[in-house]
């Protein structure tokens, strides 16, 4: 099969398109055709070596963390899917490789597609969706309260948007005046067009901000936080909770500890 292969770190990037063996599946894992993949930040922080402290990859390695596609092969101990089940996923992070013809994953990662999704779409959702539930669960939030998105225009704004809507939170969310409409649609109740207000000097006692931009904005995020609010950065340094979650070793944690304390993540 054909795969997208990184070969070792690169600033540059490194990647060729190589032909390597189908993967073989163990009994708790499934054979998927792949159909389309998603191409995320997440790559590209790999590409760099940005991930290399939580996840030291070997090479040549497989690129590639979320999917749609259709099962061709299942272990003996899967029950839960059949073979032409239409699937998408987010590749573990230990295990990516969705740059790629097939792909061998858990069936623990794979959840089958609505029928209202194409494979085009589907692709589209797992690691968005996976980290706007992480950031929900992050923030203990519960109906009612206000949470601000920082960028919401981008990606993840358009998944966390609506899910976050569905849970029953009003949000506030800033960008480009060009996505106001789409944005509002979506379910955001608040928008803020950064080139024309400053959003710092309007909003305050928000419960949660959920910043998308890092550190040049986290000091305006903080400003408009209600006491005992909470930030949850996806830009910022992982902290000792994320390593504890991850199950990281002592001497990560201590890393993480030391460097991580300004966000919650």
């Amino acid at each position: 099969m054909r795969a997208v292969i990184l070969n070792k770190y690169n600033k540059e990037g490194n990647i060729e398109i190589k032909t390597i063996p189908i993967p073989v599946i163990d009994r708790n894992e499934v054979l998927i055709k792949i159909k389309y993949a998603g191409v995320n930040p997440l790559d590209n922080m790999i590409i760099r070596e940005e991930v290399k402290f939580i996840v030291p990859y070997d090479f040549p390695l497989v690129m590639g963390n979320e999917f749609s596609g259709v099962i061709e092969k299942i272990g003996s101990d899967v029950t839960e899917f059949k073979i032409g089940d239409r699937v998408y996923g987010r590749m573990p992070l230990n295990k990516i490789g969705a740059f790629a013809e097939y792909t061998a994953i858990d069936k623990g990662a794979i959840a089958l597609i609505p029928n209202y999704l194409s494979f085009k779409e589907a692709a589209c959702i797992p690691l968005t969706a996976l980290t706007a539930m992480q950031a929900y669960e992050l923030m203990e939030a519960k109906s009612g309260e206000r949470v601000f998105i920082s960028g919401g225009t981008g990606s993840f704004g358009a998944m966390a948007i609506p899910i976050l809507k569905s849970l029953g939170l009003r949000i506030s969310t800033s960008g480009s005046g060009s996505n106001k409409d789409r944005v509002m649609k979506l379910g955001a109740d608040e928008f803020f067009d950064y080139k024309k207000e400053d959003y710092s000097e309007i909003l305050h006692d928000v419960d949660y901000v959920l910043d998308t931009i890092g550190d040049n904005e986290l000091e305006k995020e903080f400003r408009i936080l209600k006491n005992g609010g909470k930030l949850i950065s996806l830009k910022g340094m992982p902290n000792s909770d994320f390593a504890d979650r991850a199950g990281l070793g002592c001497f990560k944690k201590l890393i993480l500890k030391c460097f991580g304390r300004k966000n919650v993540i």
